[in-house]
């Protein structure tokens, strides 16, 4: 399902990103394209509302530009997004398409996208496979190299003196990417490793196997309600007291806490973000996230937010004029927006150099569950990847 929607002047003046005369008279149309429909909608519908929220606050113009958000449901299918880049390159004509989550959908549309002379602005999905030898300069990750956060959840793991980890992700390229990352810093023992279907939902086997093996903790990267599912049989099968979980930030983050609820307090994960991030930009975007869709945000709002903001200030930056792709990226490349992290600047390789903290999933006053920096884990970190792409 596909649908155009021109998202309506509400906030006059909000952001410097719209303060910019446009020198077009066309409006930027962005093509967003993310699940929408299945278990991946909760995190597809805080990707929509993430940069919807973005939009509004510049006053429906992004860069100066009116902007018209152009909203597809890839139903978490490759095939599915792929016929939409098509869809977005040829027929609708965007120079922008953002909202991709997963990996191999990223992975299958980058062909269709960058033969069009289209950047995919990626809110989320950041395999290690467009990071390095394979980067293109038509992909932009305002997220991280997916791995890096696994990397992050390895060390946190062993500076906390876990000896023996069980580890289970979904058989794709992130599943797999994180895995990596996380046994690049944990020097103790994997006594198991586990790729699962992507979007399986009972993990009956896969616990018994976990509690025959009695690890020190289980790392698991489920996003969605894969993590919904895994979270609650675990806790059913008494392994949560038991066997302490961890893994990347967004298996625990805001999307599926509400589904989860006191099984997930005290869980301790690694993210480059977390609402209670003190700076202008994000105690903003908190604000206004939660006064207009009355919940907190999720790391993955976050990035979308993000995501627009980013295309804002690079629109501005080159006036409206849209056709010189090589000013546009260049314009991209300096990343000119304020970021709810904070300091934010892009690699050679188009993927994010950043802090990753340790946080701990808490009960705020309002008794809502939400997640609280404990610590730093590391500082202006880049990947390993950068290295091997030809950018420079």
């Amino acid at each position: 399902m596909i649908r155009a929607r021109l998202i309506a002047p509400l906030l006059s003046a909000a952001l410097a990103l719209s303060a910019v005369p446009a020198l077009s008279a066309e409006p930027l149309r962005i093509g967003l394209i993310t699940t929408l429909s299945g278990p991946g909608a909760v995190i597809g519908t805080d990707i929509r509302d993430g940069f919807a929220l973005a939009v509004e606050q510049a006053g429906g113009k992004l860069g100066g530009l009116d902007t018209q958000v152009i909203e597809a449901d890839d139903q978490q299918k490759p095939d599915v997004a792929v016929s939409l880049a098509a869809r977005m390159t040829e027929k609708e004509r965007v120079p922008f398409v953002t909202g991709i989550i997963w990996s191999n959908l990223a992975l299958a549309m980058m062909p269709t996208l960058a033969g069009g002379n289209v950047f995919l602005i990626s809110p989320n999905a950041g395999t290690s496979a467009l990071a390095g030898a394979q980067c293109s300069p038509y992909f932009f990750n305002v997220s991280w190299p997916v791995d890096s956060i696994g990397e992050a959840a390895g060390a946190a793991a062993q500076a906390q003196g876990v000896k023996r980890v069980y580890a289970l992700a979904p058989n794709y390229p992130s599943g797999k990417d994180v895995v990596t990352g996380f046994k690049r810093a944990f020097k103790g023992e994997m006594v198991g490793e586990v790729y699962t279907p992507f979007g399986q939902l009972d993990y009956a086997a896969e616990i018994a196997q976990v509690k025959a093996a009695k690890p020190d903790g289980v790392f698991i990267f489920y996003p969605g309600g894969m993590g919904i599912n895994f979270l609650k049989q675990y806790d059913q099968a008494g392994l949560l007291g038991q066997i302490p979980l961890t893994g990347p930030g967004f298996s625990f983050d805001q999307d599926i806490l509400p589904a989860i609820g006191d099984a997930a307090l005290g869980i301790k994960a690694p993210l480059q973000w977390s609402p209670d991030l003190d700076n202008p930009a994000n105690r903003a975007f908190v604000s206004a996230f939660r006064a207009k869709y009355g919940r907190i945000p999720s790391y993955y709002a976050a990035q979308s937010y993000d995501s627009a903001r980013l295309i804002g200030g690079a629109v501005a930056a080159v006036g409206g004029e849209l056709a010189d792709k090589d000013a546009l990226r260049a314009a991209l490349r300096k990343a000119p927006f304020e970021s709810v992290r904070g300091a934010f600047r892009f690699n050679t390789n188009h993927y994010p150099i950043q802090t990753y903290y340790q946080r701990e999933v808490v009960r705020e006053a309002s008794g809502m569950l939400t997640n609280r920096i404990i610590g730093t884990v590391f500082t202006d970190h880049g990947d390993v990847y950068a290295k091997d792409c030809p950018m420079k």
